[in-house]
């Protein structure tokens, strides 16, 4: 970081900073200018708050030269982390993008769970996704199967060869889930919810961390630190939409942007959910072929046997038919998205 001394700063001012920033492990820098003195100081903030010595006389402006999230930052690592399965599915780098497809909700129709799952294989679809636990905004809504669910969903695994994703939400349930799942989801509503984070950053299995619905995209790779920094480097983002101005005509705002930003400032592989970050189906196609070319290494998208009577986020779903359709033009566009790399080929 870098520290700017007022000009009037006088020699005990500077080595007030310099003494403490050292007391706390820093190498420091000095560079005596004609009108101030500027102090770089390189070393681990974790242990420090910088924005304390903006109370030190004589400091002027305190400024970080690295972003807070180091073990997410390229600058840490500049190669893309690669999450690969026991069955050879790879997430990230040069990878053929991923499809994460299924209900909502979990239902009591375990016939149309699998028919959804079947339809994904068939499609070329690596992952079934359905919610177990379902936090909700009103306490009447449906909140899931939860262990008859998971149940459900490893069966349709069994039958069709889907990994399955699913949504833990509490850090008491994780063993409950770790027995079924393949992914942990972590929910938007879960995004800061640290303890669940820091539990989950000591399991051994990938992590899909979905943005806050006003998170930041420093907050969000935040989250994601917290995960690392407790032992498991497996962590797959999902942009799934931020509040907006307007819900009138979709449900959130999809943040394509943030698919590139955050490809340039971390190695982390990240997904697109079109059908949260918009609610709408008929924007599913549209903006999960805009998110596979601002470069997502996936998409998440919600399909349902019959979305009209789903228990939960029907409008946000495609059926069966829908989703078939919708796939063939996803897969024509992974084609010519691959061809294109392959040969160099600029967009």
């Amino acid at each position: 970081m870098i520290i700017v001394m007022e000009p009037k700063a006088s020699q005990n001012n500077i080595n007030s900073v310099v003494r403490v920033l050292e007391n706390k492990g820093f190498k420091i820098k000095l560079n005596h200018g004609d009108i101030m003195t500027v102090i770089a100081a390189i070393g681990d903030k974790r242990l420090f708050d910088p924005n304390s010595l903006l109370s030190y006389e004589g400091v002027r402006d305190v400024k970080s030269i690295q972003e807070p999230y180091k073990l997410a930052s390229r600058e840490g690592k500049s190669e893309d982390t690669v999450i690969e399965f026991s069955n050879g599915v790879k997430i990230g780098g040069t990878n053929r993008p991923v499809m994460m497809v299924g209900p909502c909700s979990v239902e009591k129709d375990i016939d149309g769970l699998i028919a959804v799952a079947i339809a994904a294989k068939e499609m070329g679809c690596q992952f079934l996704r359905g919610g177990a636990f379902k936090p909700r905004t009103s306490p009447y809504d449906f909140e899931g199967l939860e262990e008859k669910a998971l149940q459900y969903m490893a069966q349709a695994r069994e039958k069709t060869g889907l990994l399955v994703v699913t949504e833990v939400m509490d850090r008491l349930d994780i063993p409950l889930v770790n027995e079924y799942a393949d992914v942990f989801q972590v929910g938007a509503r879960n995004m800061q919810n640290f303890k669940l984070l820091k539990a989950l950053g000591k399991t051994n299995k990938p992590v899909l961390l979905k943005r806050g619905a006003a998170a930041t995209i420093c907050e969000f790779l935040l989250a994601a630190e917290h995960i690392m920094c407790n032992g498991n480097p497996n962590v797959i983002l999902c942009e799934r939409g931020i509040k907006g101005v307007d819900n009138k005509y979709s449900r959130n705002t999809m943040d394509i942007a943030s698919i590139p930003i955050i490809k340039k400032y971390s190695h982390l592989p990240i997904i697109a959910d079109p059908s949260h970050g918009t609610g709408r189906r008929y924007l599913i196609e549209p903006m999960s072929k805009a998110s596979l070319i601002a470069g997502a290494d996936g998409l998440m998208i919600e399909v349902h046997h019959d979305p009209d009577n789903a228990s939960s986020d029907g409008a946000q779903s495609l059926n069966i038919e829908q989703f078939i359709e919708t796939a063939k033009k996803i897969n024509k566009l992974i084609g010519r998205i691959e061809y294109d790399k392959k040969h160099n080929i600029s967009s």
